[in-house]
């Protein structure tokens, strides 16, 4: 097998011999790589190994970003000031990089004004478009007609 680690000579040796110089140094015998031809082996403290393999884990964890979808409601008969009191609350969601997700929730008979709710959505991604983009356009689910808005990336000036 090949021997590497801390205070030790890198190269070929027997197992008996590897366990003997990992006994020596008080430390412990580790396949890192056991595939490889000769398997590869190092004298290191496992508690310390595993230590430090669970703190690289935890950080390639935090930093995948997380996606935050927000839900913005309106009614088919939304009027102007309510329309731009959630435009604005939109806008700012999709400025701190949260997912907008805007639908129109048709009670009773309102499922009527099909047409009122998406062209509401439409008027929706059009004034949002310097801050988003169109992910799903407007699309009937049951009492809910959905349109799904993504933050747009910041370009940089170079």
């Amino acid at each position: 097998m090949r021997l590497v680690g801390d205070n030790v000579e890198p190269g070929i040796y027997p197992i008996d011999e590897a366990l003997r110089l990992a006994d020596d140094m008080e430390l412990d015998l580790v396949e890192i790589s056991p595939n490889a031809d000769p398997p590869v082996c190092k004298i290191v403290d496992y508690q310390k190994f595993l230590y430090l393999q669970k703190k690289k884990q935890k950080e390639i964890k935090a930093k995948t970003s997380k996606i935050v979808v927000k839900e913005i409601r309106f009614g088919p008969n939304t009027d102007e000031h309510d329309y731009n009191f959630k435009l604005k609350h939109a806008e700012n969601f999709l400025k701190d990089g949260a997912k907008v997700k805007a639908y129109v929730f048709f009670k009773g008979r309102t499922i009527l004004f099909k047409e009122k709710g998406e062209i509401l959505l439409l008027r929706l991604a059009q004034d949002l478009e310097e801050v988003a983009k169109v992910e799903q356009l407007p699309k009937l689910e049951g009492k809910r007609m959905i349109m799904i808005l993504a933050p747009k990336t910041q370009k940089t000036k170079g």
